[in-house]
């Protein structure tokens, strides 16, 4: 796994075998993060991720400057190689250890994007869910984006505040915010 831009750009981070995870790819991530770099300033974000597993997505959002990340996942094996890595790069991340779905209902502040990459296998309707705890916990700022990671194959276009989604390979981003705030254009290559 590397890090693709910013103050880390091109360091190489050794994953451990026995972590559960399945990291966004390196194509993926940069066509997620060319989206993102025109429409905001990092340095002025706080940022969640959820399903973090190796902490692929908040190490590039640290590296960019993002001034605090909260990094959730259920793993004890992935916090701790989340929290060793930050403090080895001397990156501003808190990583949780909590289930998801109760650590959204706990919660009480709001960021500016929460990026979720939850397991490939669940049902939309379990998608649905952290979608609508993300919204009826109000855990979005007002101009701020949800951006959830899945495969081609789930759908989520009909959820509520669905945005946009962007095919890249073999994942999907899917957007979701209060409609005209955070604009999603044709600009970026998307591959089919």
């Amino acid at each position: 796994m590397r890090i693709i831009s910013g103050t880390c750009k091109g360091r190489r981070l050794k994953v451990p075998n026995n972590l559960p995870i399945r990291p966004t790819t390196d194509y993926a991530k940069e066509a997620l993060f060319n989206i993102l770099r025109t429409r905001i300033s990092f340095d002025q974000l706080e940022v969640l991720e959820l399903f973090a597993g190796s902490g692929n997505i908040s190490f590039e959002f640290a590296s960019r400057g993002v001034g605090h990340i909260t990094s959730v996942d259920a793993h004890e094996g992935c916090i701790k190689f989340i929290k060793k890595t930050s403090e080895d790069l001397s990156f501003p991340i808190t990583p949780i250890k909590a289930d998801v779905i109760q650590y959204l209902d706990t919660e009480t502040k709001a960021y500016n994007i929460i990026f979720a990459d939850p397991p490939y296998e669940l049902e939309v309707s379990e998608i649905e869910e952290i979608v609508n705890r993300v919204f009826q916990n109000e855990l979005l700022k007002d101009e701020g984006v949800l951006i959830i990671e899945h495969i081609k194959q789930s759908d989520l276009s009909n959820l509520d505040n669905y945005l946009d989604s962007r095919n890249y390979g073999g994942c999907v981003f899917s957007f979701f915010g209060k409609k005209g705030n955070f604009y999603i254009g044709e600009d970026e290559e998307e591959e089919e």
